[in-house]
């Protein structure tokens, strides 16, 4: 009998590291539930046919240490991140599948946080978020129903700090290479009078970036008010960040990558004495603060619900020194200065984005017995004003100081219903079902973009079926329809079409006291899929094209397996076949037939593992690799815009002291990453134009392409004392 009860212990504590239960270190019971409500309409569990990865504060904590969110998600099945700057601080991206991070939905507490024109999402703007974060959840492919943009290829959602019930105070601080600091202060007060709790964080990193005066200087902040009492949780937060990264985004050729691959072109002029120099101010700088108020019920044992409100202001710009540039782009005209005219100039310019985002999403809950429904929504209007200013200009012909050469603005509403039901039939089976509505209206009139006035209805459908075998091996099969608007920039390149998607998964989960298994393979067929072109416009940010017909296929698999009591594997792998179905192209004067060409930015195979040692409780070390396939940066398989396949090693400990004092507690984490040195590039760019003047009446393609090296090993080493 006490072996018996022993292996279900056991078991029950495989099945919470798998990511299916419930915390259980902050408030127990009715209150955490009501924590989770905040993310419980875009969350899935077992029971529901998606794909998905889960990721707790303690597990993120080890490598905490001031690297952005996307950087910290890796080691993820078929994730493959990016950072400007080379090391992990200042813009980084995500890719998930092969999607960019266009196309990962991302929402924080249930509120959307993709920006509502571009898509993107910039971590950059709330640095060391992550050290706010009580548990994330990734799902690849297009996952459950959710609150803003359409995912086309993984739903990432983040639960911010739940209620604690005990007062604690925390000061972290870690140094690293490349003189990266971060320190920050956290608090909370518990529940006071059993009711209300305030907690908060700030925090500040600096860091001077692997490339070349790829520097940043990043600011945040957390407070949240919360109030609890009985079934009913209100909580109010306001969170932030201020960050000043110089600009890295120009990347380098192939020569630069072999002679200097730390080279930096922004801001790079000649003096008046013909020598190169650099502005000092070719900078990023953007202010970002939100608001969100949320009102959790737990109306009665059956139904519980959602209702909250946000806002979001940003205002920024980035400033940018231009040699010889043109008077006419400017609306300046000609001058004369001793007889000959003048139509350029230097000039320093700032290009302003101002916006404001504010709406509401709503759930309402019913689970009881074998049936469990959600109904909810949003509500969400973007408002922004993009503007451009000429702060010096060595000739403007009398032009005012912060004269608009360019005054623009946008609109977007946002509207979505959703109904989302899970029945169980019996012990064995049981299906869901999803349906969405969703609506948007965008309106800009932007010298890239034209005069836009577009409107998208769009109807999603998601059905899948779930089969438990017994109590370790469990089955899903799925269908989900997408259908998604386009973002600002693919305005640039003329009429773009929305994009739509038809996925289907296929998984098999396997869960033992020391083996949990994920294994699912996945169709994604898309008709025109707004792929990246690899080209970038003149602010940096990537281009995309409808392409017509594609697909992704794929195969993963992820373990969690238990060598005795001390040793734990995570490895996982992605295989996938991402094609461009009939591709045409024209080069060299003529629509070439391509046949089928790689998407861009898809590589076939991602690898990764973590081997963790755990001699006794306070002290972990982990050896993390990684391993990403060759990719295209284009999609006309030229051999010119090939990234080569490329691996990393990082090596993690984490040791605590535990003390009985008014220090309650000692953690030291070091993080040594890319142990073997390696020269890796993760990310890049691919052009092409047409070159019709070199040999008379004949038309040449050119390609070029460029790259962002990241850095060879490097190093952080932090200690948190919490009182």
């Amino acid at each position: 009998m006490k072996t018996m009860f022993t292996t279900v212990a056991v078991f029950a504590t495989a099945l919470s590291a798998f990511g299916q239960e419930k915390p259980k270190d902050s408030l127990e019971g009715k209150e955490i539930a009501l924590d989770e409500v905040l993310v419980s309409a875009v969350r899935v569990t077992r029971q529901s046919p998606v794909t998905f990865s889960n990721l707790t504060k303690e597990q993120i904590k080890p490598r905490n240490l001031g690297q952005d969110i996307p950087i910290l998600l890796n080691f993820l099945p078929a994730v493959v991140t990016t950072s400007d700057a080379g090391a992990g601080v200042g813009y980084t991206g995500i890719r998930v599948r092969g999607s960019d991070g266009t196309r990962v939905n991302v929402t924080i507490n249930g509120i959307p946080y993709n920006d509502s024109e571009s898509h993107g999402s910039f971590w950059v703007n709330m640095p060391d978020f992550a050290s706010s974060t009580e548990s994330l959840q990734l799902q690849r492919g297009v996952g459950t129903s959710t609150n803003g943009s359409g995912a086309f290829g993984a739903s990432l959602n983040l639960l911010t700090d739940v209620v604690s019930n005990e007062a604690y105070g925390q000061i972290s601080s870690s140094i690293g290479s490349f003189g990266t600091l971060r320190n920050n202060l956290k608090f909370s007060t518990g529940l006071l009078n059993d009711h209300v709790e305030i907690a908060g964080r700030l925090s500040r990193i600096t860091s001077d970036g692997y490339i070349d005066r790829a520097s940043s200087d990043l600011n945040s902040y957390f407070l949240q008010g919360s109030y609890v009492d009985g079934n009913t949780l209100i909580k109010a937060l306001l969170f932030g960040g201020h960050e000043i990264t110089y600009q890295a985004w120009n990347g380098i050729d192939a020569a630069t990558l072999e002679s200097d691959r730390t080279f930096n072109s922004a801001g790079i002029f000649t003096d008046d004495n013909g020598n190169t120099q650099f502005y000092d101010n070719e900078v990023d700088n953007y202010k970002q603060n939100h608001f969100q108020l949320h009102w959790n019920e737990r109306i009665s044992d059956d139904w519980s619900s959602n209702l909250a409100l946000h806002y979001t202001k940003g205002r920024g710009f980035f400033e940018q020194y231009k040699e010889d540039d043109d008077f006419s782009t400017y609306g300046i005209q000609p001058i004369f200065i001793d007889g000959e005219e003048v139509d350029k100039t230097d000039l320093i310019r700032r290009r302003w984005l101002v916006n404001d985002f504010y709406g509401t999403t709503f759930s309402l809950n019913y689970d009881r017995d074998n049936f469990n429904l959600i109904l909810g929504g949003g509500w969400n209007k973007y408002e922004g004003a993009h503007f451009g200013e000429i702060i010096w200009a060595r000739f403007s012909n009398n032009r005012d100081y912060e004269d608009r050469y360019y005054d623009d603005s946008s609109t977007k509403t946002d509207l979505n219903l959703f109904a989302k039901a899970n029945y169980k039939f019996n012990a064995q089976w049981s299906a869901y079902g999803d349906l969405q509505y969703r609506t948007i209206g965008y309106e800009a009139n932007g010298e890239d973009t034209g005069l836009v006035d577009d409107t998208f209805n769009f109807f999603n459908p998601k059905l899948g079926v779930t089969y438990d075998l017994n109590m370790n091996n469990n089955f899903y099969l799925s269908y989900a329809r997408a259908n998604r608007e386009p973002n600002r920039n693919d305005y640039e390149s003329g009429s773009p079409k929305p994009e739509k998607l038809n996925d289907y998964e296929l998984g098999w989960r396997y869960i033992s006291p020391d083996v949990q298994i994920n294994t699912n393979v996945y169709f994604m067929g898309y008709k025109d899929q707004l792929v990246l072109t690899g080209e970038l416009n003149d602010v940096g940010a990537p281009l995309r094209a409808n392409v017509g017909d594609s697909y992704r296929l794929g195969l993963e698999v992820d373990a969690t397996i238990a060598l005795g009591h001390q040793f734990k594997i995570r490895p996982n792998v992605a295989l996938s076949r991402n094609r461009n179905k009939d591709f045409v192209f024209q080069r060299d004067g003529e629509l070439q037939e391509l046949g089928d060409t790689h998407i861009s930015f898809s590589p076939d195979i991602i690898v990764g593992n973590v081997l963790t040692y755990q001699p006794e409780e306070n002290l972990q070390v982990s050896l993390l690799t990684k391993f990403v396939g060759e990719q295209y940066m284009g999609n006309i398989d030229s051999e010119g815009s090939k990234l080569d396949s490329y691996s990393q090693t990082d090596f993690n400990v984490q040791y605590g002291i535990n003390t009985n004092s008014f220090i309650k507690s000692i953690v030291i984490s070091g993080l040594i990453n890319n142990i073997f040195d390696t020269l890796n590039v993760s990310n890049g760019y691919f052009y092409t134009f047409d070159d019709d003047y070199s040999v008379p009446d004949t038309v040449t393609t050119i390609e070029g392409a460029g790259y962002y090296p990241q850095s060879g090993i490097n190093f952080l080493l932090g200690a948190t004392i919490s009182f």
